[in-house]
């Protein structure tokens, strides 16, 4: 397949990009809406997108390794997803009321993951683990929670703790600070910081706060923290230590969910009490979920006799969203699974066999249809392996821009994941990129 034109243009004073970015700073602060999309010196804009390609306000077509962090399975304006929203666009968008396809996609996320026996729909992933978070309060009577070293959950004071600290704040390995996310930050003091994939250190500092934990909440490949698997024999642990002291394990699966039918856990094991799911399960649009225990999930019903968490929301399990949801699942085969699994193997094994080849220091992790890449090739485990000093995160920004102007897009810290739109010969493409921007860079 031959690449589409691509290029650098919104890096030009001139460009279509620079007028935008110019316009969005006088209405948007820092030109932004959204962290994670935001890039030195200015962003690109997209105005369009159709498979596995983007194609920006300049002109210049990319292939989409980002599909807006995970959630665009199918990759961009996928037929079947469109279709099926459209009939439902001209039926109604929202109403007062509860919907047919809300219990359908619930039936299949129960049907498909072994620790589901009941659902709960928000709008987003932060949504969803507040409220997963907000549940394991009401149903332990306790407040605390215990999360994981720079380890990103969401936009919630609670999980927010630590979520992003540096060197100089992170205290010892074995009791991690507490660290404000901002000023004002509150809470802080009853959050239990933990450190990834460290079974001794993890277990002694839940039991040390065991009378008043009400959750530990833990996502099994954190992104944040450089996208490594959390170890089996880790995940058995923290669901050893919970179970013994009545505390609610709760599994962030807002991006992992893609990379199998049961999710993360059905590959990696722990038997979460709760799993916070979105991103895929949306078909493109807006969505969160809280999936788990019945009877912690009770809390939520408005029948219920005795303590309840009440929990509203305008477009909670709206037409749109449940109607593209459950298309975008119906069409995640255990096949198709599969074969996003090997594209993603191809990505890992054969780029980081070039690396080596090219004696250079970089590397991919991941997992399935997930990776990411490092300019690194130390051992990665946790939050601090993964620590980018100065010059390692000029070699990263460099490689980004590198790769946007050779027709590829990576999220601006590395990371990528594989859409059912694409092929070997997408994978060709980011391999060939890819070779070619270390080059540039080092």
């Amino acid at each position: 397949m031959t690449s589409k034109p691509a290029g650098s243009r919104y890096l030009e004073d001139d460009s279509r990009a620079a007028s935008l970015f110019n316009q969005a700073q006088t209405v948007l602060p820092g030109g932004n809406t959204r962290q994670s999309v935001w890039t030195s010196p200015r962003p690109t804009y997209a105005v369009s997108g159709q498979g596995y390609r983007v194609t920006d306000a300049d002109g210049d077509s990319r292939i989409d390794f980002v599909n807006n962090y995970t959630s665009l399975i199918h990759g961009h304006a996928n037929h079947r997803i469109a279709a099926a929203v459209q009939e439902q666009l001209s039926e109604g968008t929202a109403f007062g009321l509860p919907t047919p396809w809300e219990i359908e996609l619930a039936s299949l996320l129960a049907e498909r993951v072994d620790s589901i026996e009941q659902v709960r729909f928000t709008n987003s992933g932060s949504e969803a683990v507040m409220m997963a978070v907000k549940v394991a309060r009401a149903f332990t009577g306790r407040s605390r929670i215990a999360k994981f070293e720079g380890c990103y959950h969401g936009a919630y004071d609670a999980v927010e703790v630590s979520q992003a600290p540096g060197p100089d704040q992170w205290g010892p390995v074995e009791e991690p600070n507490a660290v404000p996310f901002y000023p004002g930050h509150p809470g802080v003091s009853d959050v239990t910081v933990l450190q990834f994939n460290d079974i001794e250190n993890s277990v002694r500092l839940i039991e040390r706060d065991a009378d008043t934990l009400a959750a530990v909440v833990i996502d099994p490949l954190p992104q944040r923290a450089g996208l490594m698997p959390a170890e089996p024999e880790f995940l058995q642990a923290m669901r050893d230590v919970t179970r013994k002291h009545g505390i609610l394990l709760i599994f962030d699966e807002v991006m992992s969910f893609r990379l199998a039918k049961g999710g993360v856990q059905s590959l990696l094991g722990g038997d979460p009490d709760l799993t916070t799911i979105a991103k895929i399960i949306g078909g493109g649009f807006p969505v969160g979920a809280i999936g788990g225990r019945a009877d912690v999930l009770d809390y939520f019903s408005p029948s219920r006799t005795g303590p309840k968490l009440p929990h509203a929301g305008t477009f909670n399990g709206n037409p749109v969203t449940m109607i593209a949801g459950l298309t975008a699942m119906q069409m995640m085969t255990d096949a198709e699974y599969e074969r996003l699994s090997q594209l993603g193997d191809r990505v890992r094994n054969e780029g980081n066999a070039m690396f080596q080849r090219l004696g250079v220091d970089w590397q991919l992790t991941g997992l399935s249809n997930m990776f990411r890449l490092h300019p690194n090739t130390r051992q990665l485990r946790n939050y601090r392996d993964a620590w980018r000093d100065a010059d390692e995160t000029r070699r990263a920004n460099a490689i980004y821009h590198e790769l946007m102007a050779r027709g590829v897009m990576l999220t601006p810290d590395g990371m990528g994941n594989i859409s059912t739109a694409m092929d070997d010969a997408a994978v060709d493409e980011l391999l060939s990129a890819l070779e070619s921007a270390v080059h540039a860079v080092d």
